[in-house]
C-alpha cells in the first residue's frame, strides 16, 4: 500500500506558492508587454536614433536571469531601497519580458505588408491612422502566438525567484522536500500545477485566436 507523509496542508502550502507564481507571471508580463509596446514601436519607427536602446535591451537578453536577480537584489540591500523580494522580482522579470517583448513587437510591425500601408496612405489616411487602424491590429495578431509563448517561458522562469527568498511553487516543494524526504511526490504534484497553469494560459490564448478568426 503507498504511504505518504504528504498532507492536504503541504497541497495548500503547494497552492500558495503557485498562487504567488501567477502573480509574478502576471506583473511581469503586464510591465513587461508596456514597455515593450513602446520600446518596440519606437525601435521600428526610429531604427537608428534607438540603437543605444538596442543595446540595452541587448543586456537583458543575454544575461542569466539568474544574475540579473541576484545582482538587483544585492542593490536593493547596498542603497537599502524600500522594496521586498517580490517586488524586486516583480520589476526584474518585467524588465527581462520587455526586451523579449520588444522584438516581438517589432518583428510583428514589420512582418505587416508595406503595401497596405501605402494603400492606407493612399485613400487619404493619416501616417497616425493608419498606425492605429491598419498596422498595429494586424501586428498584433501577428505577435500574438509569440506573446503567448513568451508568458508561458516567464511563467516557467518565475521558479528562479526562489534565489532570492521569494517563496513560490518551486521553492515551496523544495521546502516540503526537505521535510517529508518525498522529492519523487512533490516534484511530480509541482509538475502537475506547472502543467495545468500552462494549459489554461495556452487555452485562453487560443480562444483569442479564434475569437479573431471569427470576427474575419
Amino acid at each position: 500500500m503507498f504511504d505518504t507523509s504528504f498532507s492536504t496542508n503541504d497541497l495548500s502550502y503547494m497552492l500558495q506558492g503557485a498562487w504567488l507564481t501567477l502573480q509574478l507571471t502576471f506583473w511581469a508580463m503586464l510591465i513587461g508587454t508596456a514597455f515593450g509596446i513602446v520600446f518596440g514601436l519606437l525601435r521600428t519607427m526610429y531604427p537608428k536614433r534607438t540603437i543605444p536602446l538596442g543595446w540595452f535591451l541587448d543586456i537583458f537578453r543575454s544575461v542569466p536571469l539568474l544574475i540579473q536577480f541576484v545582482l538587483f537584489n544585492s542593490f536593493k540591500s547596498i542603497a537599502n531601497l524600500p522594496y521586498d523580494a517580490f517586488q524586486v522580482a516583480a520589476v526584474v522579470l518585467g524588465v527581462y519580458t520587455a526586451a523579449f517583448c520588444t522584438e516581438i513587437v517589432r518583428s510583428g510591425i514589420l512582418s505587416v505588408p508595406e503595401g497596405l500601408s501605402k494603400a492606407s496612405r493612399s485613400l487619404g489616411m493619416t501616417q497616425k491612422q493608419t498606425l492605429l487602424y491598419i498596422v498595429l491590429p494586424l501586428a498584433t495578431r501577428i505577435s500574438f502566438p509569440g506573446w503567448v509563448s513568451l508568458a508561458l517561458s516567464v511563467m516557467k522562469d518565475s521558479a528562479l525567484v526562489m534565489w532570492i527568498g521569494v517563496i513560490e511553487l518551486l521553492r515551496a516543494s523544495q521546502s516540503i522536500i526537505t521535510r517529508i524526504q518525498e522529492p519523487l511526490l512533490v516534484l511530480c504534484v509541482a509538475g502537475l500545477f506547472y502543467y495545468v497553469m500552462s494549459l489554461v494560459i495556452a487555452r485562453v490564448g487560443v480562444k483569442f485566436e479564434r475569437r479573431w478568426q471569427i470576427n474575419d
